[in-house]
């Protein structure tokens, strides 16, 4: 893709990025009241790549992350997203426009190292959007450890984000079987709005607290990375963000209840 003044050599457009926000933020504030902690946390120039927990049958905490980071920052955000969403011509060019980028280790691999964006990516993917409102909060698996692989290669730190209230903004009570590979979660907006109104998340608080970073001791751009050592850096950060969800959870059932 040919970059212009407005549009980058990914797709990402300022106008567009600024009218989204605009867009964005009385929801941000009004209908999440929508925080953003440790944004210090953040680095303030370079590559980092930014990995969060996944929720909700349609996932709002992509867009939300985004726009609380740039408009404290100053810094653009792209997004990692699944091939499969650029097949669709005017959601393909939308999410480019807004900083998505296609999920592959290539691009993000340019993103982090040779540009110094900052990245983010939801390593439970759809696993996360999936599961069942009994699993809220409970991680699912991170796959390979790609993004640690990555990370290593760039030498760039990985930033957890632990984020809260996404799973119920639109809890799934079940999914159903749609071809061999797909399956569609039934949410309660849903069965109480029917689906139109099923998509519209309920208006709940959503926080996102950003942990400390994690650096790896290893030179970037080897050939290749102990597996054990992607293993063991993917399980540190998803025990972190788990360490913290956990009593995230906690505090908010305490300011519910008492």
């Amino acid at each position: 893709m040919t970059a212009t003044a407005d549009v980058d050599p990914w797709g990402r457009s300022v106008r567009t990025r600024r009218l989204v926000r605009r867009v964005t933020a009385p929801v941000y504030r009004g209908w999440f009241r929508a925080e953003v902690h440790g944004l210090d946390r953040i680095p303030s120039q370079g590559g980092a790549l930014l990995v969060a927990n996944h929720a909700g049958a349609l996932p709002v905490d992509a867009p939300l992350l985004m726009h609380g980071i740039e408009s404290a920052t100053g810094r653009p955000v792209y997004g990692l997203h699944h091939w499969m969403l650029r097949e669709a011509p005017w959601l393909g060019t939308f999410l480019a426009r807004n900083g998505g980028v296609v999920a592959n280790p290539g691009n993000a691999h340019r993103l982090l190292a040779e540009d110094g964006q900052l990245v983010l990516v939801f390593p439970e993917g759809t696993k996360g959007t999936m599961k069942s409102y009994s699993q809220r909060y409970v991680l699912q698996r991170f796959g390979r450890g790609g993004f640690i692989d990555v990370a290593m290669r760039a030498g760039v730190p990985v930033v957890p984000i632990a984020v809260t209230g996404t799973e119920e903004a639109m809890p799934t009570l079940f999914t159903v079987p749609l071809g061999d590979q797909v399956r569609v979660p039934v949410t309660v907006n849903a069965v109480l709005f029917g689906p139109v109104g099923g998509l519209i998340p309920f208006p709940v608080k959503i926080e996102a607290h950003v942990l400390e970073p994690v650096r790896f001791d290893v030179p970037p751009d080897l050939e290749t990375y102990s597996r054990r050592l992607v293993a063991d850096g993917a399980a540190e950060v998803r025990a972190r963000l788990q360490d913290e969800l956990d009593r995230l959870v906690v505090a908010r059932s305490r300011a519910v209840v008492g």
